[in-house]
């Protein structure tokens, strides 16, 4: 009773934004799409933070061509910029999606004080607007509930009865790498034919990048042998060859796997199975949670090998989702 309650109480998902087409790109000003394309074109930026810089200002300056009449850039004020955050916030986003949105524009508009300034008297005595804003209300977040090994094993299950080997190389992972969503999909095929030293239960992985400033941190990541065995089933079935082991078919062609499919498998396949609901980025905590109460391997040692830390304090915090219940029963007894 007191979970339903919880639960209720939480917030529900918010729906995406309509994605920004280019038939709408084209609507708006010419001169907001070519300082667009220019920042973009300016910067070094990984992939996935190019496309989301790239998401950010389409929608932001999609918002301004409706909202505000396609007022240009060098005239937006603090208060227009506020009315944006209040638009996102009316329409259920949380307040980190909202601060990944502000970002964009933010980064935008730096670019605009340090270069575009130079040479363009518009831009002359231009301020970068989303400084100094009140800082965005938090919204109430997801309960973290953890995977517990037992719900794991339920959920291979009942995706090996589907004859999902996909799923259960994906799951598999999730639950006993520790990788992230982002991560996992660049793991490669040729892992497979990593042999394992004698006495150990793990291959060490090829290095991935993992979330950093530039390209990312290089990441080393342990794959134990429960793993291997679910990405060795996967790959047996899937009936082709591809350098990466994550991978998708789209028009009868095989792609590496997009970060997107983690989470309609989560919300569409596991969160069903389990009656609760189930997002990528719980599987890490699950993860480490699992060794740390379970196992009882030394949060020191999970912390920098599957964590991949340079500080314990950030697994404590983010990723220990342990509710130490004998050990508080202890304290008064």
């Amino acid at each position: 009773m007191a979970r339903e309650i919880k639960q209720n109480m939480m917030r529900s998902r918010a729906e995406k934004l309509p994605e920004v087409t280019d038939e709408m790109w084209g609507q708006v000003d010419d001169e907001h799409r070519s300082l667009t394309q220019e920042f973009l074109d300016a910067h070094s930026f990984r992939d996935k933070t190019r496309k989301q810089y790239n998401s950010s200002l389409r929608q932001f300056f999609w918002w301004v061509h409706n909202s505000l009449n396609g007022k240009k850039l060098y005239k937006i004020s603090k208060r227009d910029f506020i009315r944006y955050q209040s638009f996102l916030k009316n329409r259920g986003m949380s307040s980190s999606g909202i601060a990944l949105k502000k970002a964009g524009v933010s980064s935008l508009n730096n670019y605009i004080e340090n270069v575009v300034a130079e040479d363009d008297d518009n831009y002359k005595s231009f301020r970068n607007f989303t400084r100094g804003l009140p800082a965005i209300p938090k919204t109430t977040t997801y309960e973290k509930v953890k995977v517990t090994y037992d719900e794991y094993r339920t959920m291979m299950k009942v995706l090996e009865e589907d004859k999902n080997y996909l799923g259960m190389a994906w799951l598999a992972t999730a639950f006993n790498v520790g990788a992230r969503r982002a991560e996992i999909i660049q793991f490669k095929t040729e892992i497979l034919n990593y042999e394992i030293p004698e006495g150990q239960s793990y291959v060490m992985a090829h290095k991935v990048l993992g979330k950093g400033k530039g390209e990312g941190k290089p990441l080393d990541y342990m794959i134990n042998t429960e793993a291997l065995e679910y990405l060795k089933l996967w790959h047996g079935q899937r009936g082709y060859d591809h350098e990466y082991l994550f991978t998708t078919q789209y028009g009868g062609q095989p792609r590496q796997m997009s970060e997107g499919w983690a989470d309609y498998f989560c919300s569409d396949v596991l969160s069903d199975i389990l009656g609760r609901r189930i997002n990528p980025h719980l599987f890490k905590a699950s993860c480490i949670t699992y060794l740390l109460e379970v196992k009882k391997i030394k949060i020191e040692l999970v912390s920098k090998y599957v964590a991949q830390h340079n500080d314990v304090s950030t697994t404590i915090k983010h990723y220990d989702l342990r509710d130490f219940k004998e050990e508080k029963n202890q304290i008064f007894s």
